[in-house]
């Protein structure tokens, strides 16, 4: 692993000038450069030696800074590093051009492996968590502890909200789509995300709706931010419908890690109902709901998630796949004063 200058062959050499990726207080980038693609890295300092490493795998269209607002609440239990995949965030596209499922775990299995940081506490997001099941199954020598928000795992009656975003894994419509959209303001643009990915949007701050406009106007300078989406939309396509051993489930019920799952009850994109079938599918699981959350719950309730991990890590080893953290008492809903 490296972290001076790229090869010459690499795409970053090509890339367009534009803005620099927010860093928030505390954090700091690098960028990483490995056989066949460039990473960045986003980390904290730890709070003092010797801390678990853990490392964050966002979501379809998201970047490490997803992980912004549950990465400091963690400072005194874990040392954090987020990544953004190849083609997101701050990292160039892959050279191969692989933006599989297979092929986004084959980037983190080669950051954890280059770093030698395995084995982390690995937490994913939507397409993170399609990612990071498949890297617990395959490597899971590499993984302490797996959390899963909202993950992007198999469907038979997928969401009708759902529905545009899978539909840019077609080939053509993304193009389409820009058309459509190209007179669209970077604002119109992260209210119609917020509205999809948030169960409440008024939960996010003026602040961070400004640094989220600043992202996407970023992004959208980007000639391959579009195929990035689309490949990786159909990478999420293409592995609902593989069988066998490659086949998600089956894979979710290979991981021997002590795994979190956190679903939200106003999630559009990942059916709220699958949380049961996800907790019986991880053989070492606890749940975490949140009937007020939509898709990210890790940005708009880092702390009940923060709470969750932190009961998870109390009783690494021991939960089975019917405990539950999700505070619902005989069909109550959950207490989430301590979201934020």
């Amino acid at each position: 692993m490296s972290s001076t200058e790229p090869p010459s062959a690499s795409p970053a050499n090509v890339l367009p000038k534009v803005a620099a990726v927010k860093v928030a207080d505390g954090e700091r980038l690098r960028s990483v450069h490995l056989p066949g693609i460039t990473l960045t890295v986003r980390s904290r300092p730890p709070a003092r030696a010797g801390l678990p490493p853990a490392l964050y795998v966002h979501g379809l269209g998201g970047s490490s800074q997803n992980w912004s607002a549950l990465m400091p609440l963690l400072d005194g239990i874990v040392d954090n590093e987020a990544v953004d995949l190849p083609g997101f965030g701050d990292s160039p596209p892959p050279d191969d051009g692989d933006y599989s499922i297979t092929g986004h775990a084959r980037a983190v299995i080669r950051y954890l492996d280059a770093s030698g940081r395995g084995p982390v506490h690995l937490f994913g997001n939507s397409l993170g968590g399609a990612v990071t099941t498949r890297v617990a199954a395959v490597r899971p020598d590499l993984v302490r502890t797996l959390t899963l928000v909202s993950p992007a795992l198999p469907e038979i009656r997928v969401q009708r909200t759902a529905v545009p975003t899978g539909l840019l894994a077609v080939p053509g419509v993304a193009a389409l789509f820009t058309r459509l959209t190209r007179e669209w303001t970077a604002e119109q643009r992260v209210r119609g995300v917020t509205a999809l990915c948030y169960g409440d949007p008024g939960r996010v701050s003026e602040e961070g709706f400004r640094n989220a406009v600043e992202e996407m106007e970023r992004r959208l300078q980007l000639p391959y931010f579009w195929d990035a989406m689309a490949r990786s939309a159909r990478g999420i396509v293409n592995a609902y419908t593989l069988g066998g051993q490659h086949a998600l489930w089956r894979q979710a019920e290979r991981v021997l890690a002590p795994t979190l799952l956190v679903y939200g009850g106003r999630d559009q994109l990942v059916g709220y109902r699958m949380a049961q079938r996800a907790a019986r599918a991880f053989r070492d699981s606890r749940l975490l709901t949140l009937p007020d959350a939509g898709h990210v719950a890790m940005m708009e309730y880092p702390e009940a998630v923060a709470t969750a991990f932190r009961e998870l890590l109390a009783d690494t080893g021991k939960p089975a796949a019917d405990e539950r953290t999700d505070g619902v008492v005989e069909g109550e809903p959950a207490n989430q004063s301590t979201g934020g």
